[in-house]
């Protein structure tokens, strides 16, 4: 004969621990506000730190190509017509713009000389240098296009930002 059944045990609120486990909409909102804070403080230092990283690649990479052409100075005894005569004239700057390269020993490269706030040429056998940034550049470094020029100067014994010239 079958046994009566016995009634179901009462459903029980759930326990103080198993609510304790998990997190309230109010904290995951305070975390989500902690990291936008921190995201803001670091974003512009890590751009900050891009920059410098791009700045310096210019340089180096200026002060590569004028080994070359040095090089091929010593080796011809005249400065090559383009950087493509030193297998150099696809070489893009960190910006992706061509590096601009001028030999200032022709008779058409005297006026068109890069010059400093005095309107001196900033050098006597080329110019080679970076647009920067903001890819243009103008004749003087006083223009406002020219500040973030990563430049050539004193026949290479300054390679750097235009501002720091």
């Amino acid at each position: 004969m079958p046994s009566p059944r016995s009634p179901a045990p009462p459903l029980r609120p759930a326990s103080r621990r198993w609510r304790q486990c998990g997190a309230t909409l109010i904290e995951l909102a305070i975390v989500a506000g902690l990291v936008a804070v921190l995201l803001a403080l670091l974003l512009p230092l890590y751009r900050g730190w891009q920059d410098r990283v791009k700045t310096n690649q210019a340089q180096d990479d200026i002060i590569a190509m004028s080994m070359v052409i040095d090089a091929f100075h010593q080796d011809y005894g005249r400065f090559p017509a383009d950087l493509a005569e030193i297998r150099r004239g696809s070489v893009r700057d960190p910006w992706g713009n061509a590096y601009r390269y001028l030999d200032l020993s022709t008779a058409t490269g005297k006026g068109k000389a890069r010059k400093d706030h005095s309107l001196v040429p900033l050098n006597t056998d080329y110019d080679l240098y970076s647009t920067g940034p903001d890819g243009s550049s103008a004749g003087p470094l006083t223009a406002k296009a020219s500040r973030d020029d990563i430049l050539r100067a004193n026949n290479g014994r300054f390679v750097g930002p235009a501002d720091r010239y």
